[in-house]
């Protein structure tokens, strides 16, 4: 099996997609009757990796809320113009136990489609979510002191954030799972992890899972995972080097990508993941300016390659809902050509634009958009290419091409090295048009390019190449991607 240093992951969200293969075969069967064509198709556009969100048991205490809660109902229906009460299924984060659901087959299917992910060559992503539990997860009951605990008095003064329950032990208040700018989330507790029994409990929790889910032929299991800061003040050990270290010494080739947000990507790195999420480029694409991408473009190779680069997920709004057309192919060409773990999400390629809520097992039906299918088509076969999976990045220094002239300052420019070779990635991330241009460290053979690869369709777009430089006119969010042969 071929190993790259810049892989690509396909991420299903798949009681949705499941629900819309059981409309088609009319009865109650699992993840394992998915026909083989599922996941060749998916091989065959060039993934390395599976991401099967939203496999795990979640509780009645979570479907429960989801249908119940009033501000959360306006998005499903914006989203699900014909929501049923049978389409909100709950929050796939409530997990109450890390078993695959019976309503997608339970643990055996979930073994039989990881036999046939290793038959096609793929290997599987499965969540692992730390930071918080479902509110009926058996913690609660037998280790309420596992959990942010609160009191009366925070219940009346932060009622969005505090739920009391009770246990063996009593009745307790608990703090819901919560982003710390945000309300907590009142489906979930949120875990604290100044108690060392806690993370002793979810070190064993995550060897559990890893023997279950090896690939038989490769010997890799994967999942995602991030610890969010402790609520309260309260002093931490830190958590994740222990336990990739426990994980670790069992299974060697075992590979971790963290969700994680302000900026404690680099942190996350060095504590042992292999790769953390891009926010920060995602961020500064949405912005639709030119030079803080390239800014960000500019940090060090150790750091870029072990980030994952995606324009939308499960918890971001579509892309093409996000971006225009031609700024939407504009930003994939700077994501997906870039170093790193190049992260899609279903219904992405076919230019869907209606997020689905993670509490949903229903999306709606829509219809594919043929520009942008098109469109990935041509960036799946080229990410193809060897010099994208195992060449050598350079960003490349981009210069005014005449004083006075700023519209430089939001080029993006960089190229991949292999064997000889150099395929040039040119982005003008801008709402006019613009000049740039870049002075070779090693002038190529061939001044003209050797093979267009993929290019914005404008006869506006030029390029000069000479012995000295490169010169580039480009339109608005135009973009090049070529080969040059270097001396």
């Amino acid at each position: 099996m071929e190993i790259s240093n810049y892989p690509s992951l396909y991420q299903i969200n798949t009681r949705v997609r499941h629900r819309r293969f059981l409309s088609q075969v009319d009865q109650a069967v699992g993840i394992d009757s998915w026909p083989d064509s599922e996941w060749q198709g998916i091989a065959k556009q060039g993934f390395d990796w599976v991401w099967l969100l939203d496999i795990w048991q979640i509780g009645k205490a979570g479907g429960s809320i989801s249908r119940s809660h009033e501000a959360w109902q306006e998005g499903f229906r914006a989203n699900l113009v014909d929501l049923s009460e049978s389409d909100i299924c709950g929050s796939c984060f409530a997990v109450v136990r890390y078993q695959t659901t019976e309503e997608l087959g339970g643990d055996e299917a979930l073994a039989h489609v990881h036999k046939q992910l290793n038959q096609c060559r793929l290997r599987l992503i499965l969540d692992f979510v730390p930071n918080h539990t479902a509110l009926d997860h058996p913690w609660v009951q037998k280790h309420p002191e596992f959990y942010i605990q609160g009191s009366t008095q925070d219940i009346d003064r932060e009622p969005q954030n505090y739920i009391a329950l009770e246990t063996n032990q009593g009745r307790r208040v608990f703090a819901y799972g919560r982003d710390p700018y945000f309300n907590g989330w009142p489906d979930v507790l949120q875990l604290d992890y100044s108690q060392s029994a806690l993370q002793a409990a979810m070190i064993d929790e995550l060897l559990a899972i890893a023997p279950r889910w090896r690939a038989q032929r490769y010997g890799d299991a994967d999942f995602t995972g991030s610890l969010r800061e402790n609520l309260g003040g309260k002093t931490i050990e830190p958590f994740w080097p222990k336990a990739i270290t426990a994980v670790r010494k069992r299974f060697p080739d075992f590979v971790l990508l963290a969700k994680v947000y302000w900026d404690l990507e680099w942190t996350l790195q060095q504590q042992g993941f292999d790769f953390t999420y891009d926010k920060r480029l995602y961020d500064r694409l949405r912005a639709r300016v030119g030079y803080p991408v390239r800014e960000h473009l500019g940090a060090g190779l150790d750091f870029q390659q072990k980030l994952a680069r995606f324009l939308e997920n499960h918890d971001e709004p579509r892309a093409a809902e996000t971006f225009p057309h031609e700024i939407h192919k504009a930003a994939a060409i700077i994501t997906f050509l870039a170093p790193g773990l190049r992260f899609f999400h279903d219904g992405q390629l076919a230019g869907k634009s209606v997020h689905i809520p993670i509490h949903l097992c229903r999306g709606p039906d829509e219809a594919v958009d043929k520009e942008l299918s098109e469109f990935y088509s041509g960036l799946l076969q080229t990410l193809q290419k060897p010099v994208f999976r195992h060449g050598k990045w350079v960003l490349a220094k981009c210069c005014p091409n005449e004083q006075g002239n700023e519209s430089w300052e939001h080029f993006i420019i960089y190229c991949w090295q292999d064997e000889g070779k150099v395929t040039w990635i040119a982005v003008n991330y801008a709402a006019h048009p613009g000049q740039c241009r870049v002075v070779w460290q090693e002038p190529p053979i061939n001044e003209n390019p050797q093979q267009d690869l993929m290019s914005s369709k404008s006869p506006a777009l030029r390029i000069e190449i000479n012995a000295e430089q490169m010169l580039l006119d480009f339109p608005a969010w135009g973009y090049h991607v070529f080969t040059l042969q270097n001396r």
